[in-house]
């Protein structure tokens, strides 16, 4: 004679088999992937109609002032030959993105390294980026950080104050002398530099 709990016994273990079996399936056959994978990795179905934003992160200025570089950091992992840490490439916009999120995102799905202070602790009400690929600020002397530009200007505001829009193309690019040597005339050099 068969008991009630028995029967639930077995029903747990043939669930469990089950699910076992499928998790089995998709390690081998399947891949699971969060929002933002999603996001980033479909590259390949981007057509002529899907609405992208480009992002790329260079650090060639590095290249010119290699003695004032900290020598932990004179390395190609750091600095590549050519200076670019991500070469311009396009991903697919996501309404209500920042310049902050498309760089935390890009970064984390690349393995590259990202240091920064969040809106609420700079005082500022933006997030401020510290460093990318290991490259921090003063790393290349007392005036060195990273700046950003959006569509070739560099905003003057904090990157997660900037919400891009389909099309928008942001650099990140690493100065040595407060913006000086990459174009940036603005007297603060820039909100994403020492704050």
């Amino acid at each position: 004679m068969r008991t009630k709990s028995g029967n639930r016994w077995k029903k747990s273990l043939v669930l469990l088999a089950a699910l076992a079996v499928l998790i089995l399936f998709f390690g081998i056959f399947g891949k699971f992937e969060t929002v933002d994978e999603f996001y980033l990795t479909h590259m390949e179905d981007i057509t002529a109609d899907t609405e992208v934003v480009r992002i790329s992160i260079n650090c060639k200025t590095i290249l010119y002032n290699w003695s004032r570089l900290d020598k932990q950091l004179r390395d190609e992992k750091y600095v590549p030959a050519n200076g670019v840490i991500l070469p311009e490439t396009a991903y697919v916009y996501r309404k209500g993105d920042t310049a902050f999120d498309l760089l935390e995102r890009v970064c984390r799905y690349n393995r590259i390294e990202m240091e920064y202070r969040g809106a609420t602790e700079t005082g500022y009400g933006s997030a401020y980026i510290r460093g990318i690929n290991y490259l921090n600020e003063r790393s290349c002397g007392e005036l060195s950080g990273w700046m950003f530009k959006v569509n070739g200007e560099f905003p003057g505001v904090g990157c997660s104050s900037v919400v891009l829009q389909p099309g928008d193309t942001v650099e990140w690019i690493y100065t040595c002398d407060l913006g000086r040597d990459v174009g940036n005339t603005y007297n603060g050099a820039g909100a994403d530099y020492g704050k």
